[in-house]
């Protein structure tokens, strides 16, 4: 296992390592061993399905600092977004109209879309799937 997927799939890849091991608990004969091979593979496949399950419980978290987190960064990053590229140009269209003396804070927005991409899910990690073909 290497270190990337120990970073970021380390929970995922465990999950799945402990459900093979009640898979293999459970099922004692070729056929019943075949069948959970299929499914396990099923599982390997589709890692989003699990991550969800994980979403799941982690917004079902009493504690706002669990629950919460994502939304907050979602919020942050979206309205982060809309200023830079509706607010900003609107307030600069305002104030070149009327010929207003005010300084309008810009965002730099290249550390603002690493983060949207990350969160999205949109970063080179799919590539790097695709790479060594993991992907469909």
């Amino acid at each position: 296992m290497g270190l990337l997927s120990r970073v970021i799939g380390g929970p995922a890849i465990d999950a799945v390592s402990a459900l093979g091991a009640v898979f293999d608990q459970l099922f004692t004969s070729d056929s019943e061993r075949a069948q959970a091979a299929a499914i396990m593979e099923k599982i390997r496949q589709h890692p989003t399905i699990l991550q969800a399950e994980i979403t799941k419980i982690e917004a079902s978290h009493r504690s706002v600092f669990v629950a919460g987190w994502r939304p907050f960064i979602g919020w942050v990053c979206g309205i982060g977004l809309f200023w830079a590229f509706v607010g900003h140009p609107v307030a600069q269209w305002i104030i070149a109209v009327g010929r207003l003396a005010i300084d309008v804070p810009m965002i730099m927005t290249d550390h603002l879309l690493e983060l949207v991409m990350a969160m999205l899910g949109l970063g080179g990690l799919r590539s790097l799937e695709k790479l060594r073909g993991r992907s469909r």
